[in-house]
């Protein structure tokens, strides 16, 4: 069952808002990508995230992670004979190819990605340019003149 969201009185109560209200109406029409491989993201610090994966069974090899601008693309693709020849009685660990999107705020981008015990761990930091960053500004108090009256 799909619901349908209307985020035009959103759209009116903010300014400098409309990309975030525009990829939740996308989200909102899309099918739930499935489940696999489950994710956790976590905050770090106030401008720093880690996206962590349970990728059991890949290697660094099989993994790949790249980001073009806003979007964070994690894929796997495993190799097809590795499991060639074994007799599963039970198989409960997935292995299958898989490709992750994620969407990321601007001036995000990774800092770093590590596979160790099965978990493939990206950390995000934000870094605002310079000019996008708050300054101070100086106020001036300006005084009004004075007029002396003649006497």
């Amino acid at each position: 069952m799909r619901t349908d969201f209307d985020f035009a009185p959103l759209y009116r109560a903010t300014v400098g808002f409309d990309r975030v209200f525009d990829m939740l109406d996308s989200m909102a029409g899309q099918p739930s990508p499935g489940g696999y491989p489950p994710y956790n993201i976590e905050k770090t610090a106030d401008d720093a995230w880690r996206i962590v994966m349970a990728v059991a069974g890949f290697t660094e090899a099989e993994l790949n992670v790249t980001q073009k601008e806003d979007e964070l693309l994690v894929t796997g693709k495993g190799h097809p004979d590795r499991n060639e020849g074994i007799e599963y009685l039970y198989r409960g660990i997935g292995g299958r190819d898989f490709e992750r999107r994620f969407q990321l705020a601007d001036h995000v981008r990774v800092t770093a990605a590590k596979l160790q015990n099965g978990l493939l761990s990206i950390d995000l930091q934000r870094e605002l340019p310079e000019e996008k960053k708050p300054r101070p500004i100086r106020i001036e108090a300006q005084s009004t003149p004075r007029t002396i009256s003649q006497q």
